[in-house]
């Protein structure tokens, strides 16, 4: 079994920017590498998250735009490994394997995920998913309904990278020479 991500003697060598993609996301949702196995179209990485719960992560080498095919695939080895959630790392999809991997818990990382940690740059401020707790004393704080903060919608990056869900408030803090530190708060809508 190989551990190391960033590549294994005897296994598939995929594209380096999709291999770069896929270490970037485990570093940035903060997810504990568990097992790496190779499949005929990619990688498959079963990974923790934070809370302790086990995800697969399939990273597909594949000319083609992953399409229905790939994601009743990832649905059977998500079965085989009991694995609830998943997520799919490749250049391009269908709309309708979109609207298919919504219905099956699978989240399909987009060709535009960046490759390199976008909190690693000065004009970055950190974001953070609030939890359901911190959520409720935040609503409580400011006397408002969540859908009356300020927007912010699925397709931005750091919102993808963060993997918030639409429904989520995510906490913004910024520094700033004057104010010193700023906290914002936004609301993720579908978009």
């Amino acid at each position: 079994m190989c551990w190391d991500l960033e590549g294994c003697a005897g296994f598939l060598t995929l594209d380096p920017i999709l291999e770069r993609k896929t270490q970037v996301l485990i570093e940035l949702r903060n997810y504990r590498p568990l097992e790496r196995e190779e499949t005929k179209d990619g990688v498959l990485i079963t990974v923790e998250d934070p809370e302790g719960k086990r995800l697969l992560i399939w990273t597909v080498s594949a000319a083609e735009a992953i399409g229905v095919k790939y994601i009743n695939q990832m649905a059977k080895y998500m079965s085989s490994k009991n694995i609830e959630r998943g997520i799919i790392i490749s250049e391009k999809h269908t709309q309708s394997a979109k609207s298919l991997a919504r219905k099956k818990n699978i989240e399909l990382i987009p060709q535009d995920f960046p490759s390199f940690n976008i909190f690693k740059h000065y004009l970055v401020p950190k974001h953070e998913i609030l939890s359901p707790e911190e959520r409720e004393e935040v609503l409580k704080k400011y006397r408002i309904e969540p859908y009356k903060l300020p927007h912010i919608k699925t397709s931005d990056p750091v919102v993808r990278v963060i993997g918030a869900k639409p429904g989520d408030i995510i906490k913004i803090t910024r520094r700033s020479q004057t104010a010193g530190e700023c906290v914002y708060y936004r609301y993720v809508v579908e978009g």
